[in-house]
């Protein structure tokens, strides 16, 4: 068959269903073959980096390998920013790239897209000729499983007519297994942990499944600890009696004096960086039980007492049953006193400082959260409102919180959340964005949600500036006027767009806009006006 359709039928054998991207001369062929023949289906995105940032939004939320696809030259460079959000987000993802002919010197979208890719850290796989592309195919799927990141397949657009037999090859990657610790490894953290008198046990992104929740819990109730996680392992134990929250700098002042207090912390799968260790101090004067499947996220930011390679549930049940053989006694650090404290503060009082055409960015993000569905997917794109959004606005498991900052990038959001609604089907989305964000990355694919009937509702918090640089005018006490917007009333925009908009300047505006998304038929944004100068930050 041609190439064209035996690659679309390749990326069908390895269970690929859907592909975001941007249609162009090197690509346009695979994907009609992708879904007339091999049962695809095509996400057409606006821009390629919201076509690889939707990639990593259905990674994210299904669990699956994303993929993406985009033409040759600019349609790649477009791509670069994405491509280093999901390098650090450590997401499994494909794109497939059109390259120009190697015979044509003279294209004016050529350039050396190796070297273009791989300062990215993302890897890069060639189809070395039409022949070999079904097996260059599999080792880049396998390659970007294994190693938890974007891998490039470069596909010169000549040979996308080329005859070529069709043959399913199997990719070569290993399924995750439970890896059980060293029992000498694991004989030095239950000698710190049944000896300790304050422990917490600490939860990351590397222990937020549903089987790590239970064990932790388990561990956690066997020697009276409190719980909290890392903020990529947000909610994990949300509604239990002694759940800290988000352990660091975004820790409310309970969790802090609890974490101060403590004198050892048992980590599973959490990164430990300067944020969630308050650049070290929550851990100084502690013992450090440090359990991780990955030997190299050990003792990167901070140095266990007792370092464990394994996997958190097997680690966990251990340290349980070593404990009873022991017939350890559990502390009573997990108080009912502290329990009295953490419902105390369920509800963190403030003033509201709405008026004068903005509404309190609190006020707003608390009616949200209890108005839109439980059973949401979270995404927060960059911005200064995301200290608040951090804590105030919850989701139901890790997995449905889409982080999109590992760059540092505003605008990274909508494209997340187009995929993700895609990767966690019939579970609505809930964006979080700037206006900055929004005008950047998300407007145009705005229209791609309408497009494709994304159940999204986008909440911008509208300050008609770039918020981080304003208040750094601000306290200086210089002109804050080069980092102000005049942009267009968005509510507008969204309708023109094919959604439905609705511009919010008080509390009561935003109570009937949010009474309306019950009976939401489209993707749906709020403009919802704040003020520059009263957007809280952490320790304010």
């Amino acid at each position: 068959m041609l190439f064209h359709e035996a690659v679309a039928r390749g990326l069908a054998d390895h269970g690929v269903e859907t592909v975001f991207g941007v249609i162009g001369d090197a690509n346009l062929y695979l994907m009609d073959s992708f879904q007339r023949h091999a049962g695809g289906s095509y996400r057409s995105c606006a821009n390629e980096a919201g076509a690889v940032l939707a990639a990593n939004g259905y990674a994210r939320t299904s669990g699956r390998l994303g993929v993406a696809t985009v033409t040759h030259g600019p349609a790649l460079t477009n791509t670069l920013t994405a491509l280093v959000e999901s390098v650090r987000d450590r997401t499994p993802l494909l794109l497939v790239a059109g390259d120009t002919a190697v015979t044509d010197r003279e294209n004016v979208q050529n350039i050396a897209q190796r070297d273009v890719v791989l300062p990215t850290g993302a890897g890069f796989e060639q189809v070395r000729a039409p022949e070999t592309a079904l097996d260059d195919l599999a080792r880049a799927v396998g390659r970007a499983l294994l190693e938890r990141r974007p891998v490039v397949l470069n596909v010169p657009v000549e040979f996308q007519w080329a005859e070529v037999e069709h043959r399913r090859v199997e990719r070569a990657c290993t399924a995750p297994q439970s890896v059980a610790p060293d029992p000498a490894a694991l004989d030095a953290a239950v000698g710190i942990v049944a000896t300790a008198r304050r422990p917490v046990v600490l939860a990351g992104r590397g222990a937020a499944s549903p089987q790590a929740r239970t064990a932790l819990l388990r561990l956690a109730e066997r020697i009276g600890a409190p719980v909290a996680t890392t903020l990529r392992a947000k909610d994990l134990f949300r509604g239990e009696r002694f759940d800290l929250g988000i352990c660091g700098t975004l820790a409310h002042e309970v969790a802090l004096q609890t974490l101060t207090d403590a004198d050892c912390v048992v980590a599973f799968g959490a990164g430990l960086n300067k944020w969630t260790t308050a650049e070290g101090s929550l851990l100084a004067g502690k013992r450090l039980v440090h359990v991780d499947v990955e030997r190299a996220s050990i003792n990167r930011h901070a140095v266990a007492d007792a370092p464990v390679v394994g996997d958190a549930v097997a680690v966990a049940d251990e340290i349980v049953d070593w404990l009873d053989q022991a017939q350890a006694k559990p502390t009573g650090f997990a108080s009912q006193a502290l329990a009295d404290r953490l419902a105390e503060r369920t509800y963190e009082h403030f003033t509201d400082t709405s008026g004068d055409g903005a509404v309190d960015l609190r006020t707003a993000m608390d009616r949200i959260d209890r108005s839109f569905p439980a059973d949401r997917t979270l995404v927060l794109d960059g911005g200064r409102f995301i200290f608040s959004a951090f804590t105030r606005l919850h989701c139901p498991k890790p997995s449905a919180y889409v982080h999109t900052v590992n760059f540092g990038s505003i605008g990274l959001g909508m494209g997340n959340a187009i995929g993700a609604a895609f990767g966690a089907h019939g579970r609505p989305v809930l964006l979080v964005t700037g206006d900055g964000g929004f005008m950047l990355g998300g407007l145009a694919e705005f229209g791609t949600a309408v497009r494709h009937g994304v159940d999204l509702v986008v909440a911008v918090f509208n300050d008609r500036a770039y918020g981080a640089e304003h208040i750094q005018f601000r306290d200086r006490n210089m002109d804050p006027a080069i980092s102000t917007f005049d942009w267009p009333d968005l509510a507008p925009v969204a309708d023109a767009l094919g959604g439905r908009g609705y511009t919010v300047r008080t509390p009561a505006e935003l109570d009937a806009a949010l009474a309306t998304l019950t009976d939401r038929d489209r993707p749906v944004l709020l403009d919802i006006r704040i003020d520059p100068d009263r957007v809280p930050m952490p320790g304010h």
